[in-house]
């Protein structure tokens, strides 16, 4: 396991992106922002080119890769993991053939081929929960039991990947907060997180600028990143290793902060 928290910090290159879409569209601004993120202490740089937005539209294979392509091939060598965030198998081949060194997966690699896409390469995994399609996944949420049903299904993901050969060390899952889930739902998560190292897997939880934030604290999206903050310690109070956030430098010092009060009531 990971001996402190990482941080992955987000770059969308996305014209509608719920936060920043339309600010890294232009590879070289995204290639700038990325470089920043580095100097600013991101451990990860994670590159979405679709938005995954509630009600968001999706994007073609083609137009995805068109937009990555030119952003991976920059970053290579830049001293940090290259993520990808996509649920396509297509896309997953041709950024690993890149140089990408992660694909987090917002449909956990149910996608049919997504499995095949990675299991030949090297690449870390992230394994996502989500109850539906980003089109619709807000309009009606609901479980009988919300931490049982995605530790099933993560359990159930983790498992088809190990059948196909992928080794355990490879996957860190997420348990997908914002994604098909009320407000209720993400706090029961985000509560009973230390109850998802049942699954041996790192966690990595995403909870920066979201709804959630906007729902417990009135803020529009410009204006959360206290809420966002907090709940990332929250997380990774109960366990999170990987914290996925938009703002970096101010995101890096609360885990510092949290590390080295974990560590001096250790020692």
């Amino acid at each position: 396991m990971l001996d402190r928290p990482l941080l992955m910090a987000i770059v969308n290159l996305t014209p509608d992106s719920f936060s920043d879409g339309g600010r890294h569209l232009d590879p070289r601004a995204a290639i700038d922002a990325a470089l920043a993120m580095v100097e600013q202490g991101a451990d990860i740089l994670d590159l979405g080119a679709e938005s995954t937005r509630p009600g968001a539209a999706t994007v073609s294979p083609g137009e995805e890769i068109r937009r990555l392509l030119p952003v991976i091939e920059a970053l290579a060598g830049c001293g940090v993991p290259l993520s990808v965030d996509t649920r396509k198998p297509e896309v997953m081949r041709e950024v690993l053939a890149a140089g990408a060194d992660m694909i987090n997966d917002i449909a956990g690699f149910a996608t049919p081929g997504a499995v095949e896409a990675v299991a030949a390469s090297r690449c870390g995994l992230c394994v996502m929960h989500m109850q539906g399609e980003p089109g619709t996944m807000q309009q009606a949420p609901a479980y009988a039991d919300v931490v049982a049903e995605v530790q099933d299904w993560l359990r159930e993901r983790v498992a088809a990947l190990e059948a196909a050969g992928v080794a355990p060390a490879r996957i860190c899952v997420d348990p997908g907060i914002g994604f098909g889930k009320t407000v209720e739902h993400n706090l029961r998560l985000l509560e009973a997180l230390d109850e998802f190292a049942a699954l041996g897997q790192p966690i990595l939880v995403g909870v920066s600028r979201k709804s959630l934030v906007g729902a417990l604290t009135g803020r529009p999206v410009g204006e959360r990143l206290a809420g966002s903050i907090a709940a990332a310690l929250a997380a990774v109070a109960r366990g999170a290793k990987i914290v996925r956030a938009h703002d970096v430098p101010e995101t890096r010092d609360a885990l510092r902060v949290w590390q080295a009060i974990e560590e001096a009531s250790a020692g």
